[in-house]
């Protein structure tokens, strides 16, 4: 498939979060009220797409690590994994899902590790949660010469019909011209940002796909009335739309998009 998936924007994953205002920051840690929604309804990461975001790194760093579904992933490639998070009910979800990964309270503008620690820092779903001008510098700190920084996101693929209807009711923006790579320009002291995509789909129940929107920050923050009218809509779409009627089981399609970056 050659087409450029489009990019889809909610609000909280919206890449269109000011990292410094103060709302946003209210949402980035409204997820430790969801934790234990967030992590079983969350899709994991392709191991695929993974292997290629870190390459030969053997100590990594999962930074804004959540209840640990990337490091999941970095573990069952055999890796040596730090996460941090600064959401203390996201981190013991973590250790449920990976026991004895060592875990610390921290944020990316304040990593809680010694200099030169790490061959790789990794971000899934979190680096626009990230201040960039606080957090690129202290991440150089934390990695070894030559280490490599790497972004990761799974993004619904909203040229699926119903994907595309069921984000116009979670108030999502589609914008087919938007791209994560004004997103993601790192600049000095890193490289030139490499880029990754895998295309594939996860499957889960209806319920689970509805779990799904419960654990988004948007959700979460959203007024008991606003909650009730987004999960009625969805479970109306998913009965009545023709790719889903009858289905006990949906696929839900997903573009895992990498970005990668060396330390120069």
């Amino acid at each position: 498939m050659n087409e450029r998936p489009e990019v889809a924007e909610p609000r909280e994953h919206g890449l269109v979060a000011d990292p410094s205002d103060p709302a946003t920051q209210v949402s980035a840690r409204s997820f430790g009220a969801a934790a234990s929604v967030y992590h079983h309804a969350r899709p994991g990461y392709p191991a695929e797409a993974i292997a290629w975001l870190i390459g030969d790194a053997t100590r990594v760093l999962d930074l804004g690590a959540g209840t640990g579904k990337l490091t999941e992933a970095l573990v069952a490639l055999d890796r040596e994994v730090i996460a941090v998070d600064p959401v203390e009910e996201m981190l013991e979800e973590l250790e449920v899902a990976v026991p004895g990964v060592p875990r610390l309270l921290g944020t990316a503008e304040d990593i809680p590790i010694e200099d030169d620690a790490v061959d790789a820092v990794v971000a899934g779903q979190a680096w626009h949660w990230f201040q960039p001008e606080r957090a690129i510098p202290e991440i150089a700190r934390v990695l070894r010469p030559g280490g490599v920084l790497g972004l990761v996101w799974n993004s619904r693929d909203t040229r699926v019909d119903w994907l595309r209807e069921a984000g116009e009711i979670m108030h999502e923006r589609h914008d087919a011209s938007a791209t994560f790579e004004s997103y993601v320009n790192v600049g000095p002291p890193f490289g030139e940002i490499v880029e990754h995509t895998v295309e594939w789909g996860a499957r889960m129940s209806r319920e689970g796909f509805l779990d799904l929107v419960r654990s988004r920050s948007y959700f979460i923050t959203a007024s008991t009335e606003e909650q009730q009218a987004t999960i009625a809509a969805l479970e109306t779409l998913l009965t009545t739309h023709p790719d889903l009627a009858g289905a006990e089981e949906i696929v839900v399609p997903y573009v895992t998009r990498c970005f990668r970056t060396t330390l120069r």
